[in-house]
């Protein structure tokens, strides 16, 4: 199938008026016009794309399919001219990077000022997703470097180990669980929690856990960040989970305690995910060698 970029963007015209006239006029043709292109696209997929109607055109079931796509499609053109037109005023580089929560709000704002410094002509475009979506991403090369933490299918990319840590119960220092020197997740649900935003990758795990056992998260709060949780959590509201290197970050501001989780899944060690190293660009080789020697420094607890 071969696409004209003027037919995606009528096509998506005509789905968001609901009218191929209204589509026709954005697009600055005529109606005989627009109706012949949205036919040949119909004749190169074989199917009805929109349901012709008295008041209008509406999207048939193989039509809302194309219409998903060709936004990305269309998107995605737009980016690449966003892209080049940086490159005319002068710059070198442009690193995708896709990362869990914890990468995008705890450790690379310490890694990525630096990084910019060295490199000012390279441009990063830093992304949180779900490891999964991390790893499809890398695949797929809508990314260049992933990110991830914990078990994950790495889809047969290369995988370079930086760092390992721990998530940890973080309670008021008041808190009676505060005396405890460890414990297992599941003996914590019967406390109000404070989360992270849904769709985080880290709540998007404890659901999964959750839902494992059974048993409901009783999350009275949810916020943007980890500094917010452990604020939250050292004023009282409930308990919460968060990674070590990030609550240790917060403890003493917050006055908090931390608890060991009993729990296997509670260790995580953190990979960075890409297609072939060898094949980096050497701006996206650097940023690798910074995450893995910002560890080896000691400039984080492991």
């Amino acid at each position: 199938m071969h696409f004209d970029l003027t037919d995606l963007r009528l096509f998506v015209h005509a789905a968001d008026e609901g009218s191929l006239t209204r589509a026709a006029s954005r697009q600055h043709l005529s109606l005989a016009a627009a109706s012949a292109r949205i036919k040949a696209l119909e004749a190169q997929t074989g199917l009805p794309l929109l349901y012709r109607e008295a008041r209008g055109v509406r999207l048939s079931p193989p039509g809302e399919a194309f219409l998903h796509h060709a936004r990305g499609v269309l998107r995605q053109v737009e980016q690449l001219r966003t892209d080049l037109q940086e490159y005319g005023g002068g710059l070198r580089g442009h690193l995708r990077v896709f990362a869990n929560t914890t990468a995008v709000t705890d450790f690379l704002p310490d890694i990525l000022p630096a990084f910019l410094t060295d490199h000012p002509r390279v441009n990063v475009d830093l992304q949180e997703k779900p490891n999964a979506e991390i790893a499809r991403g890398v695949l797929d090369g809508r990314a260049d470097v992933g990110i991830v933490a914990g078990p994950v299918d790495t889809l047969g990319l290369q995988a370079i180990h930086f760092s390992t840590d721990r998530l940890v119960l973080a309670v008021p220092a008041s808190h009676p669980l505060a005396a405890l020197p460890r414990i297992a997740f599941a003996d914590t649900l019967q406390h109000d929690h404070v989360g992270l935003h849904a769709g985080s990758t880290l709540q998007t795990f404890l659901a999964q856990m959750t839902a494992q056992l059974g048993r409901p998260l009783k999350l009275r709060i949810q916020v943007s960040s980890f500094e917010a949780m452990c604020r939250m959590i050292g004023s009282g509201v409930g308990v919460g989970i968060v990674p070590e290197s990030a609550a240790r970050r917060h403890q003493a501001a917050s006055h908090l305690a931390l608890v060991e989780l009993t729990d296997a899944w509670s260790v995580r060690e953190r990979h960075v995910l890409v297609r072939d190293r060898d094949r980096l660009p050497g701006y996206a080789e650097k940023l690798v060698e910074a995450l893995v020697a910002h560890y080896r420094s000691g400039t984080e607890a492991a």
